[in-house]
């Protein structure tokens, strides 16, 4: 029993954690595309590490969610 409560636990840790990570590429997107429009290159190479940093971390999340958490 107190294994079930720990995986669901870990599940919604794991959730919050991707749903913080989307909303932080969200804003990683929008500072990308003002450097750009600023021509500030590079900031722009910093949010595009920065962004595929990100997404790297969201997919082994899900991936982790998937398995079971």
């Amino acid at each position: 029993i107190l294994g079930d409560k720990l995986m669901v636990n870990r599940k919604k840790r794991l959730q919050k954690g991707i749903d913080s990570i989307e909303k932080q590429i969200g804003l990683h997107e929008e500072k990308l595309r003002r450097a750009e429009k600023e021509d500030n290159i590079d900031l722009a190479e910093y949010y595009k590490k920065e962004l595929a940093a990100k997404k790297r971390d969201k997919e082994e999340k899900q991936r982790l969610l998937k398995k079971g958490g």
